[in-house]
């Protein structure tokens, strides 16, 4: 049951949001830093096609720039971006964490009996 898609597929979106949480992280620290590129990350298409492929274990996840133009110290980090990133990231891993322990919770019924 910890092997089936749903299981992997949860496993896998949590791995991507933890990875996602310290990018961001990392992003709001370095919001004072000269020349310093923020980063995101990205897992949810690759995820999709993963899962349509029946193998979500395969989805890869990866991380690069975000594009956006640079401040005057050549540091492109937005704050308000990264704080709703950070929230919205949260929210997700709370309710694919439910779902995990939803799912754990059903085996330990059939292995009680």
């Amino acid at each position: 049951m910890l092997d089936d898609i749903s299981s992997v597929t949860l496993q896998v979106a949590l791995s991507g949001l933890a990875q996602r949480q310290q990018v961001s992280a990392n992003n709001i620290a370095n919001t004072e830093t000269p020349n310093f590129t923020a980063s995101k990350v990205s897992f949810e298409s690759s995820l999709a096609d993963a899962v349509r492929n029946g193998d979500p274990a395969a989805a890869s996840i990866s991380t690069g720039g975000t594009g956006d133009a640079a401040g005057a110290n050549g540091n492109n980090v937005s704050l308000d971006s990264e704080f709703v990133t950070a929230t919205k990231t949260t929210l997700q891993e709370q309710l694919l964490t439910s779902a995990l322990t939803s799912k754990y919770g059903e085996l330990s019924t059939v292995l009680k009996g």
